[in-house]
């Protein structure tokens, strides 16, 4: 796998025909597993002979052969996602058959093949490190913090109440995570509480 990781900006298809056999790859940009098999529903022809497919999340990965003997179709999809770099992707392959039998081989080649050239054609976007924080604020601070979180590129993932407060999950690339830990502390003279996924920052 390459050492820089980008991830998809947009859905992307390639087609192309192999002895026959007409391939079609169709890869999109997912955050779940649900969400690849979701597009997986989407994107499956029921018509097709097969419809194989491999997805990959940061260190998870799932991939299907749909029929085809075992090892052709999904693993060589997966190692087209690993060779291209590509994380946070779901990559389906769909097989209308011609005829012409490829053999284990040329099904590896055409699967693996076909996905990666609708990666390589793809538009990609480097992949960003995020950092989940959990704010705990006054009331009288909230739509303050709230109004800063675009100019921090923080995305609020939830909101929730009680008597004494609101409490914030936010959403941001991780190289500003300190900073704005500290902005937050500042901007709430004290009465902030920020914490990370890997500990208490303020």
């Amino acid at each position: 796998m390459s050492d820089s990781l980008h991830v998809l900006v947009a859905s992307c298809r390639h087609a192309q025909d192999i002895r026959k056999s007409r391939f079609l790859a169709q890869a999109a940009p997912v955050q779940t597993s649900a969400q690849a098999l979701a597009f997986l529903h989407e994107a499956a022809a029921p018509s097709a002979t097969h419809n194989c497919w491999a997805w990959r999340i940061g260190r998870d990965y799932r991939f299907n052969d749909d029929g085809e003997p075992g090892g052709t179709a999904g693993r060589p999809i997966l190692q087209a996602i690993e060779g291209a770099g590509i994380d946070r992707a779901m990559v389906v392959v769909t097989r209308w058959y011609g005829g012409i039998k490829l053999g284990a081989g040329g099904l590896m080649r055409a699967y693996g093949g076909t996905a990666a050239e609708c990666l390589r054609i793809a538009e990609r976007a480097p992949l960003v490190a995020m950092a989940r924080l959990t704010v705990r604020c006054p009331f009288a601070d909230l739509a303050l913090l709230k109004a800063r979180c675009p100019g921090w590129n923080a995305r609020i993932e939830g909101e929730t109440f009680d008597g004494e407060g609101a409490t914030l999950e936010l959403e941001l690339p991780a190289d500003g995570a300190e900073g704005v830990c500290t902005r937050i502390v500042d901007l709430t003279r004290g009465q902030g509480r920020v914490r990370r996924l890997d500990g208490v920052a303020g």
